[in-house]
């Protein structure tokens, strides 16, 4: 397990210093030696969405919320990776569920709006 610990923290070092690009490699590398870990595919989520591969960020916040369906966070970042993928009617759900269950977030309502609007059109 030293390994996959020096891996997530080499990848979200990378992560907190905005190469996010070079971050997907450490965190995909944990990844794989550790699938079930939540931390590191919210890590490696948040490194592909702001290196703008929204698909392979949205398969990352996807098996969180499989393994955990009242994550928040996992649940508004999926909804968001599937906005900026086009897909706002698919986005509810997940924006929604996050806005339920964390009624007091401000953004999450914000985008959870945004993706009802866009789906409407």
């Amino acid at each position: 397990m030293g390994d996959v610990y020096h891996l997530f923290q080499q990848g979200t070092a990378l992560l907190e210093a905005g190469d996010h690009h070079s971050a997907t490699i450490p965190l995909r590398r944990a990844r794989d030696l550790a699938p079930d870990k939540a931390s590191i595919r919210e890590a490696l989520g948040r490194a592909l969405f702001h290196a703008q591969r929204y698909q392979e960020a949205a398969d990352e916040f996807a098996a969180i919320v499989e393994q955990a369906p009242t994550n928040d966070f996992a649940l508004f970042c999926l909804g968001r990776c599937l906005q900026q993928l086009g897909r706002h009617a698919e986005a509810r759900r997940p924006l929604a569920q996050a806005a339920g269950l964390r009624p007091e977030r401000g953004d999450y309502r914000v985008y959870r709006d945004r993706a009802r609007a866009a789906a409407a059109r």
